[in-house]
C-alpha cells in the first residue's frame, strides 16, 4: 500500500541517519518511496567512527547521487607503514584494480553524512533530529511506531538502522549474539606537532599491544595535523575521560612507537570501546528490517563496517520499493536477508581473524606475525588481493536465491562498469544509470531481441527500465539490477518472463 499524501502515512519510516540509513533513504526517494527519516540524536555528528570509504561503497554513493565533493576532501589512501623492533616490517600498500572504474576515498564519516544528507534534501526529505523511537507495533497491515512518548506514525515498513544498541532491532525481538574480540581499545583524534610523513598511517607491534596513526582532514583551512590514534589496553576497572586517554597516548607513543617528540595540543574527539564480533540472526521481522551495525557489528580494522552497511541499504532499497509499489510480493524481502547475511558472515570472518593476528596475543602468535604475516604484505600481489578484499568489489550473490548458473556472469554476479550507448546514440556508463533504474544491457545488432525484452521488462518492473548497447562484445543480453547486480541473462522473451516472476515472488530456488 502506497502512502496516501497528506494522510501522514509513509511507506517506509527508516530509523537513523548514519551512513547506512541516509544511503537508504536517498535510493528509496529516487524510487518515489515515501520516507521519513528519524534519529534520536540532537543533531548530526562532527566526529568520524570511520575514515575510509572503500570502492564498493564509493560506488553505491556515485549510484545515489552523493559522491560529489567527497574526493576533494578526501586523503588518497596510500597505505600502511608496519613497524616492530624499531624497523618496518612492510609497507602495506592499497593496489587498486585499474580495470575498475572507483577506489577508496580516505575520508571522515562526517563528510559521507554530510554529502548524503544534501542529496537527500536535494529530494526533498530532512532528517527528523531529537526524535528517538520508544515502541513499535506491526500488524498485517504495517507498523505503528512511537516517536518519543506522545508522538505515533503509521507506516508500511521500519527499518532500523541505528547502530549496535539498535532499538528496533530490540522492539522487534530479533537476536544478536556474539562474543568479544578485544576487551578495551582506546580511539583519540588529535591536534598534534608531528614530524611524521602523512602519506600512509602506520602500525607499531609492541609486546604490550598494537598502536595505530592514521593522518586524517581537518576543516578546510585548518593546519594538516591531525592524527587518529588507536591502542589496544589491558581492561580493567578505572573509567577514562578524555584527558586521561589523551596522557595515555602520550605515554604509548614512545613506549610502543619510539615516538618521543610527539606533541599532543588537543582532542577532537576520543573514545573507549570494546571490539565485539556480533551477527543479527535475521534481518527481517514481519515488516520490520534492519540494516549496517543494527545488523552486524565487528572488528574496526581494515574499515568494513560503514562499507557492508552502505551495501545492505542498496540491496534492500530495490527490493522494498518494489514490494511498496505493489510489483513483488513481500517473499521478495527474504532475499535481502539471504544475499547480505552471508557478506556479513565472511567479513566478521576476516575482520576478526585480522584483529587477532594483528594483536598478537603471545608469544607465538607476535614471532608468527612478525616473522611470517605482516612481511608478506610487502609482496605486490598480496597487495592487489588485499586491496580486492577491502573494496568488497567482490562480491556476488550467485549462491543466493536470486543467484543462478552457467558461465560468468551468472545471476547474482556484480557487473562492472562500462561504456554505453542510450537508444539515441548518447554515451553513458552502465552504472551512472542504475539506482533507481534497472539497465537491459545488449550487443549491437539485436535490437529486435532487445524490444522484445524491454517490453517484458517494463511489465513487471514499470517505467524503471532503460536499454542500453554495451560497447564491449557479449553473447546475451543482460538485465542488470538497480545494485549492479545481474538479474537475468539470455535472449528469449519468454525465459526473461519467467525469471521476473521468480524474482518478483521471491521464490527460493
Amino acid at each position: 500500500m502506497r502512502a496516501e499524501e497528506g494522510s501522514g502515512r509513509m511507506d517506509v519510516v527508516i530509523v537513523g541517519a548514519g551512513p547506512t540509513g541516509l544511503t537508504l533513504a536517498c535510493a528509496l526517494t529516487a524510487h518515489g518511496v515515501a520516507v521519513r527519516v528519524v534519529d534520536r540524536a540532537t543533531g548530526p555528528s562532527h566526529t568520524s567512527r570511520a575514515n575510509i570509504l572503500h570502492a564498493r561503497g564509493v560506488e553505491v554513493l556515485a549510484r545515489v547521487g552523493a559522491v560529489d565533493g567527497l574526493r576533494e576532501q578526501a586523503l588518497a589512501p596510500i597505505g600502511m607503514k608496519m613497524h616492530a623492533h624499531g624497523r618496518v616490517l612492510a609497507t602495506m600498500r592499497f593496489a587498486p584494480d585499474p580495470s575498475e572504474s572507483v577506489q577508496a576515498l580516505f575520508v571522515s564519516q562526517a563528510a559521507i553524512e554530510s554529502a548524503l544528507r544534501c542529496r537527500l534534501s536535494r529530494l526533498g526529505v530532512e532528517v527528523e533530529w531529537d526524535t528517538p523511537v520508544t515502541a513499535a507495533e506491526q500488524d498485517a497491515g504495517g507498523v505503528t511506531v512511537t516517536l518519543g512518548f506522545d508522538t505515533s506514525v503509521r507506516a508500511d515498513w521500519l527499518v532500523g538502522c541505528d547502530g549496535a544498541h539498535s532499538t528496533v532491532r530490540d522492539l522487534a525481538g530479533i537476536g544478536f549474539p556474539g562474543v568479544p574480540v578485544v576487551e578495551r581499545f582506546l580511539l583519540a583524534d588529535v591536534h598534534a606537532d608531528w614530524n611524521r610523513d602523512r602519506s600512509t598511517s602506520a602500525s607499531w607491534f609492541h609486546p604490550d599491544g598494537l598502536l595505530l596513526a592514521m593522518p586524517m582532514r581537518g576543516a578546510e583551512g585548518s593546519p594538516e595535523d591531525l592524527w587518529r590514534l588507536m591502542a589496544d589496553v589491558p581492561a580493567d576497572d578505572e573509567h577514562l575521560d578524555p584527558g586521561q586517554i589523551v596522557a595515555r597516548f602520550e605515554r604509548l607513543l614512545p613506549e610502543r612507537a619510539g615516538q618521543d617528540h610527539v606533541r599532543i595540543r588537543d582532542a577532537v574527539w576520543t573514545s573507549v570501546f570494546r571490539v565485539q564480533r556480533r551477527l543479527a540472526d535475521d534481518y527481517r521481522s514481519g515488516r520490520i528490517l534492519l540494516a549496517g551495525d543494527a545488523a552486524h557489528i565487528h572488528s574496526p580494522i581494515g574499515g568494513q563496517g560503514m562499507n557492508t552497511g552502505i551495501g545492505d541499504a542498496e540491496n534492500l532499497a530495490w527490493k522494498l520499493a518494489l514490494v511498496v509499489h505493489g510489483r513483488a510480493s513481500e517473499a521478495l524481502l527474504d532475499t535481502y536477508t539471504a544475499e547480505r547475511r552471508p557478506l556479513a558472515v565472511e567479513v566478521l570472518r576476516s575482520t576478526t581473524m585480522n584483529t587477532r593476528i594483528l594483536v598478537g596475543t603471545g608469544p607465538v602468535a607476535r614471532f608468527l606475525r612478525d616473522r611470517v604475516f605482516v612481511p608478506l604484505l610487502n609482496q605486490p600481489g598480496v597487495q592487489r588481493r588485499a586491496t580486492r578484499t577491502a573494496s568488497q568489489l567482490w562480491a556476488t550473490y550467485r549462491a543466493g536465491p536470486l543467484g543462478g548458473r552457467g558461465r560468468a556472469p551468472r545471476p547474482g554476479d556484480r557487473i562492472p562498469d562500462r561504456p554505453c550507448t542510450r537508444h539515441d546514440g548518447t554515451p553513458t556508463r552502465l552504472h551512472a544509470e542504475l539506482n533507481p533504474l534497472w539497465v537491459l544491457l545488449a550487443p549491437r545488432g539485436h535490437d529486435t531481441d532487445l524490444e522484445a525484452t524491454d517490453a517484458v521488462a517494463r511489465k513487471h518492473l514499470g517505467a524503471d527500465v532503460i536499454a542500453l548497447h554495451a560497447h564491449t562484445a557479449l553473447d546475451r543480453i543482460l538485465l542488470v539490477r538497480p545494485d549492479g547486480h545481474l538479474a537475468w541473462r539470455g535472449r528469449d522473451p519468454a525465459d526473461l518472463q519467467r525469471s521476473l516472476s521468480r524474482v518478483l515472488l521471491g521464490q527460493r530456488k
